[in-house]
């Protein structure tokens, strides 16, 4: 079991969590209802182990945009060694980060949005919990979306004659077609019925789904080389296009990527560490979830891809198609609805239980764990995902603006707990509003990780969105890091 601090005076057993979030407690001794409830409680139980922190991962990396996102990398005209390399070295840097981000979490058994309290304030932290919870509920919407999109196309495939109801313009609402509205309520139904169980369930769903994927991929990726040849499938997608020192700045810009590509769950991963039953469980599941998992899935995807030029006659990155062109009825149903699985799976893990904290954490009396969930679900509708999607611009400003203060509130939560605090966190003060307790600070906001996370987000929104400045724009989750953390180091003093 996770060793707690208590802070002096208080209980030296505070009040813990069992992980069944039903049913309302007792409001312990010091504790606040404006903090507390039975979700956002300590845990008593802390049971994954590292298997479970390692499906975790798999269900994160496992999905269409994963595979998408991971033959991208191959087709930036570099050799094979060398997006291995840059994918080797940004996988690694994701495993240090998230070990890192993991501890306070799992040591004190709370979530994302309690642990930041101890440094935002028990107050102040509704801010990265807001941030975190509006990012996750746009992807939310657009990987449901975007899952329910490859299910039509396989509707259509097998039920040609339901053709007219595709086309929005004839059969429509909202910019959405009533096919189109079929298949995304179907998942959305479907992913709320996995989430309202609770965490058991959604553990038991990702220890299924990640290996799942990973047996269709490799019958997938064997199938495709059978047809294609082994002499026939080059794996530089992209052609080579870069030779000698101009590679590194190709490479370094690979590896940004890729850290980039998990900054959201790598920020509120804490609210899976907290169920670890050790940090070196934690670790361990990291190392395989993260650098050989990514590593594997990765050269499976792109030997896939590669495979499709020589079977197709073009380059198909997005997995549901290619599944679609293969000419048995069978494997194109099992492989839609494994793809489906693995959306399902990350938007659950990425975008369904950070919201649900963090919308808890801001009125935690009437906003359970379940309701908060549920909440950024029913958004996820009325923000009409596929508008967003199919609007480049609207999407670039939305997601890019708030993406820039995730790399801001890792810094300042690293260093806050690392350098200033150095490890030491009062568990009870985490709850209580009384101004003498230590994450008071003043009105209940430490205004010092305020004042740093501003001027951090803002210089990283301008690398983002000014075109002056657009070198800088994959860099821009490390530089907002990077910001957020030198200038909290600055205030805290």
């Amino acid at each position: 079991m996770a060793q707690f601090s208590a802070a002096p005076g208080s209980s030296a057993i505070p009040p813990y969590a069992d992980g069944d979030t039903s049913g309302e407690p007792a409001l312990p001794a010091g504790y606040s209802e404006r903090l507390y409830n039975e979700d956002l409680a300590p845990l008593r139980h802390q049971t994954w182990g590292a298997y479970n922190i390692f499906a975790f991962w798999m269900s994160d990396v496992h999905s269409v945009g994963g595979y998408v996102f991971a033959g991208s990398l191959f087709a930036l005209g570099l050799t094979s060694w060398q997006v291995l390399i840059a994918l080797l070295v940004g996988i690694t840097i994701v495993n240090l980060l998230c070990n890192l981000i993991a501890k306070p979490s799992q040591a004190n058994g709370v979530p994302y949005p309690v642990a930041c309290r101890a440094t935002f304030g028990v107050l102040g932290a509704n801010i990265p919990a807001v941030i975190r919870g509006l990012i996750a509920v746009a992807w939310y919407g657009i990987q449901t979306y975007l899952a329910s999109s490859a299910l039509v196309i396989v509707v259509l495939k097998f039920v040609p004659q339901l053709l007219p109801y595709a086309d929005v313009h004839r059969h429509g609402l909202m910019g959405l077609s009533t096919l189109g509205w079929c298949g995304f309520m179907l998942l959305w139904v479907l992913q709320a019925l996995v989430f309202w169980h609770g965490m058991e369930t959604i553990k038991k769903f990702i220890d299924f789904a990640g290996p799942a994927v990973y047996v269709v991929m490799f019958i997938l990726a064997g199938y495709m080389v059978y047809r294609a040849g082994w002499r026939n499938i080059g794996i530089n997608l992209g052609g080579v296009k870069y030779h000698g020192m101009e590679v590194l700045p190709v490479m370094i810009t690979a590896t940004s990527l890729v850290v980039s590509y998990f900054s959201g769950p790598m920020l509120n991963f804490g609210d899976f560490s907290r169920y670890g039953k050790s940090f070196r469980s934690v670790q361990r599941g990291n190392f395989w979830g993260l650098p050989v998992n990514f590593l594997a899935f990765s050269l499976v995807t792109v030997i896939t891809t590669a495979a499709t030029l020589p079977v197709f006659g073009q380059l198909i990155t997005d997995p549901v198609e290619t599944v679609g062109r293969i000419d048995y009825p069978t494997a194109v149903i099992l492989g839609a609805l494994t793809f489906t699985i693995a959306t399902i799976g990350i938007n659950i893990v990425a975008n369904f239980v950070s919201p649900a904290f963090d919308f808890s954490n801001v009125a935690p009396r009437l906003i359970s764990w379940r309701a908060g969930g549920m909440l950024a679900a029913v958004a996820s509708i009325f923000i009409t995902p596929w508008n967003l999607f199919n609007n480049p611009a609207v999407i670039h400003y939305t997601l890019d603006v708030l993406g820039s203060f995730i790399g801001p509130l890792y810094g300042i939560l690293i260093v806050d707990y690392y350098l200033v605090k150095r490890q030491k966190i009062v568990l009870d003060d985490l709850y209580s509003v009384a101004p003498t307790a230590s994450y008071w600070y003043r009105n209940g906001v430490n205004y010092r990780a305020v004042a740093a996370l501003l001027p951090a987000a803002l210089i990283a929104v301008l690398c983002v969105m000014v075109p002056s400045l657009d070198g800088m724009a994959n860099f821009s989750w490390f530089i907002g890091a990077g910001l957020g953390a030198l200038f909290y180091r600055v205030l805290a003093r």
